[in-house]
């Protein structure tokens, strides 16, 4: 019993300290990167609960550079690939040439280049990429491991961030609904509106050089190979209630039958509106996303807000909609979040 306490001491203090870990790499994030407080904070609960996740913005908004700054700031690895129409699986296992002697030579891939360091893996317009090199990447993702050699490599830290080319359509293959569920979230990256910090992305120097904004990042002072250790003490750590848990099987249901919870958009017929609702392993995406965020602001219960706050993107991504609808996809299920949440009764916590 003395030994069943220490190590839940233990366990509650070293919680603790990695949240205080949590808000610095918030902190000096939001110092460097100007406006885009939520998008980092999302980040930061996906790396905590670890889940992999897409980005949607534009072209020039500062996803890389984003991803860049957050990896030195976990004190991780991170590398990228390029989405073409011309990439094959093996070019992310591999690089094949020839050397100065005139012989084959083979040297590492973007994905086994860092090995178990590897922490953060950028695939930039994956919509560009073929079919197979979504398959290969799917594989490491669920299994945190490819096949390379004649053997398994293990990649035990790595989350992929992956974003789309949402203007050019032209040679490109879009993500199947089974491929958009391995993704815990979609984060939205958008240019600043305040006229203040818009000013100072143009004209503070400070902001021209993104290498060297992220060279000047200290080291990190903690090991960022803990942080699988650390979110499953989280989610053990994390309860939630029984009205929570009806709570979100009440929006569950309402992602699979809006209209059982009165649930209408302007011009859509909501009887034809969703194909298939979310599922189970968005809704367990939903929660350890939720616990995650519940820790963060130092509660040991999830709370109907901690739901609320990554409820948007978490679902969107995964649900499948009518596909006369797809052109104003974005819009739509933003409006769809919002009345579920607006529709669905928020229990009253003791």
């Amino acid at each position: 019993m003395a030994e069943n306490n220490l190590n839940n001491v233990s366990s509650k203090a070293l919680i603790q300290t990695w949240r205080t870990h949590a808000e610095k790499i918030q902190l000096d994030a939001n110092n460097i990167i100007l406006g885009q407080e939520k998008a980092i904070k999302l980040i930061v609960i996906s790396l905590f609960a670890r889940g992999h996740v897409l980005l949607e913005g534009g072209v020039g908004v500062g996803k890389t550079t984003l991803l860049q700054i957050i990896t030195k700031l976990i004190g991780g690895e991170y590398e990228r690939v390029e989405g073409t129409v011309d990439l094959m699986p093996n070019d992310i296992i591999y690089h094949a040439s020839i050397n100065d002697e005139g012989k084959p030579s083979i040297s590492n891939g973007p994905l086994l280049k860092k090995g178990k360091d590897l922490s953060i893996f950028f695939f930039n317009e994956i919509n560009r990429a073929r079919p197979q090199v979504h398959s290969l990447l799917l594989r490491a993702m669920a299994e945190k491991s490819v096949s390379a050699f004649n053997k398994d490599i293990d990649l035990p830290n790595m989350v992929v961030f992956a974003d789309r080319n949402q203007v050019e359509k032209n040679e490109t293959f879009e993500l199947p609904a089974a491929a958009r569920d391995r993704f815990m979230m979609e984060i939205s990256i958008e240019t600043p509106k305040d006229k203040a910090l818009r000013n100072s992305i143009i004209f503070n120097s400070r902001f021209q050089d993104t290498s060297k904004l992220v060279n000047e990042i200290p080291i990190a002072n903690f090991e960022c190979k803990e942080l699988n250790k650390i979110s499953i003490e989280i989610q053990n750590e994390v309860q939630a209630s029984g009205h929570i848990k009806d709570y979100v099987e009440n929006l569950w249901l309402a992602t699979e039958d809006p209209k059982k919870f009165n649930i209408n958009i302007k011009d859509v017929d909501m009887d034809d509106f969703v194909i298939a609702g979310a599922s189970p392993r968005g809704m367990i995406m939903l929660i350890k996303a939720a616990k995650v965020n519940a820790w963060l602001n130092n509660r040991s219960h999830i709370e109907p807000i901690d739901i609320d706050y990554i409820f948007h993107e978490v679902m969107a991504h995964r649900l499948v909609i009518n596909k006369i609808y797809e052109n104003n996809r974005i819009e739509l299920l933003k409006q769809f979040s919002h009345e579920i949440l607006l529709r669905v009764p928020t229990p009253v916590l003791d």
